[in-house]
């Protein structure tokens, strides 16, 4: 069987993906490496059966959350030569596994995979025929981020018990895969609201409330300091009920963009939960975003910058009101 049947359809899968999806946390990569067969179950001349073949495919990701993602595609796993008897099998199919990353560097993520394979072995020669079924497969890996989009991994992937006739065998990929993958959307922009004109001569204006309140690295956890900063405008929202609020959650650049545009957005819901938790404000009252690394307040090439871009923005806009 081709192995055109398989890459043809892939290819069109992921050429949509790149058009319609690249507003979305997916990833496609293409891998090359080297596959050796051990396990085999035939009575044969091992010394006359060649082993080892290169191999190779393509595949398509989607990260769920920073730690997992689903990740299917096509992989090529050679031929298995039979010299002595002129015969050969071929075998290669599609993927379908669990991705689950550790990050380890800014740069640098450790992953291991499992899930399922379903294959296709072509013989040749004295043991021409073909078959296909699903079986396990797993692997371990490390990928290194050249920029939030491109990375690069080197990997090994066990294939177990791959079946032709009375024949089964273990399949072992090694190689290395380049990986090209799309950031999370903008966030769209809060437009602070402009203070209604004064209706009567007599007004005082109030001023507006802003708070920046850092986090650690990586921490979306609010200190006591955060909460005696945030009374100020707990009080204004508790004494003028008219009042809104604007929460936008920021981080520094290390990590992957995805990834940081989520940490925001959680950092932002912490402050806007515990407001309104604790003096019970509505939530229709309160605007919270995150805006991930895209707003820097100072260079993240020092680690003082970098701290003062993990933060909040927490603001209350002025009004006016009449005078006493």
């Amino acid at each position: 069987m081709s192995k055109m049947n398989y890459i043809l359809p892939l290819a069109l899968l992921i050429s949509g993906v790149v058009n319609a999806a690249t507003e979305n946390p997916w990833y496609a990569g293409a891998r090359v490496g080297g596959t050796s067969y051990s396990g085999l179950s035939i009575d044969s001349r091992s010394s006359d059966i060649d082993k080892e073949d290169w191999g190779g495919g393509a595949f398509l990701g989607y990260n769920i959350v920073p730690w997992f993602a689903v990740e299917g595609g096509y992989t090529y796993l050679g031929e298995m030569d039979f010299k002595a008897d002129d015969a050969s099998i071929e075998q290669q199919g599609i993927d379908l596994v669990g991705k689950f990353t550790w990050n380890v560097t800014n740069s640098i993520d450790l992953f291991a995979k499992a899930g399922g394979f379903y294959y296709f072995t072509d013989g040749s020669g004295a043991i021409s025929g073909s078959d296909d079924g699903i079986i396990g497969t797993a692997g371990v890996g490390a990928e290194y981020f050249f920029n939030k989009n491109l990375s690069a991994r080197l990997e090994y992937q066990y294939y177990n018990d791959l079946e032709l006739k009375d024949a089964s065998w273990d399949t072992h990929f090694y190689g290395i895969s380049l990986v090209y993958g799309w950031g999370a959307p903008v966030p769209v922009a809060v437009v602070e609201p402009e203070p209604e004109p004064a209706p009567v001569p007599a007004m005082v204006q109030v001023e507006p409330i802003t708070v920046a309140l850092p986090f650690a690295f990586d921490s979306d956890t609010l200190s006591q300091q955060d909460i005696d900063q945030l009374q100020p405008i707990a009080q204004r929202l508790v004494n003028f009920p008219e009042t809104e609020l604007f929460v936008i959650g920021h981080t520094d650049s290390r990590g992957a963009e995805a990834y940081n545009q989520n940490l925001s957005e959680e950092r932002a819901a912490v402050v806007a939960g515990y407001l309104a938790t604790h003096f019970g404000i509505e939530q229709s009252r309160i605007q919270a975003q995150g805006r991930g690394e895209l707003e820097p307040v100072a260079a993240n090439d020092t680690e003082d910058g970098r701290a003062q871009n993990r933060r909040v923005e927490v603001f209350t806009p002025g009004f006016e009101m009449e005078g006493q």
